[in-house]
């Protein structure tokens, strides 16, 4: 999606058709061992993030993010639903996504996580005449957690996101109990 200009992007199936692939790929791995245990993910804590986004095409801007964090006791695996705003004069986008993630060494320490997950992009420009756009998306992400206290944690990530319009990130964040 080019939206900095009269001239309409030509449109690349070819890297759609691999974020579906790895999406699909995703929800067949997953999906077993996530619907077996869903029940007994709880809600751990909330958070925000603050960081740069590198839209393709477009300059570097800031991003601002919410997300809420779910946790399986006992385990490593995290389900993270989480809002995303950014703005790119004329183009601004909020997307909605729902990321896993899994980090590699026990809670209380410093420790790497990668995961993955999808999203819906709305993107909107400041233009008058010109309608917004809605575009599914591929959310590929890594980074490290650093503790706090129990379930408190600050976090450094850097995501890929395949979509129309591909994305880079970078965000620092952090979450907190939402209990003591």
């Amino acid at each position: 999606m080019d939206c900095r200009s009269d001239t309409p992007a030509p449109r690349r199936f070819a890297p759609r058709l691999l974020a579906l692939l790895a999406m699909l790929a995703l929800l067949v791995v997953l999906a077993p061992a996530l619907a077996r245990s869903a029940e007994s993910f709880t809600l751990t804590g909330v958070g925000g993030r603050l960081g740069m986004v590198d839209p393709e095409g477009g300059d570097s801007t800031l991003g601002v993010g919410f997300h809420v964090e779910f946790a399986k006791p006992g385990s490593r695996w995290h389900i993270s639903p989480e809002i995303l705003y950014w703005k790119d004069d004329p183009l601004r986008d909020v997307n909605v996504n729902l990321n896993v993630y899994y980090h590699f060494l026990p809670p209380g320490r410093i420790t790497p996580y990668l995961g993955a997950g999808g999203g819906l992009h709305f993107y909107d420009l400041d233009v008058e005449g010109v309608d917004g756009e809605t575009d599914p998306g591929l959310n590929l992400l890594g980074g490290f957690r650093f503790p706090l206290s129990n379930n408190a944690h600050l976090f450094a990530e850097a995501r890929y996101v395949a979509t129309d319009l591909d994305q880079f990130q970078i965000f620092g964040g952090f979450t907190v109990p939402l209990a003591p």
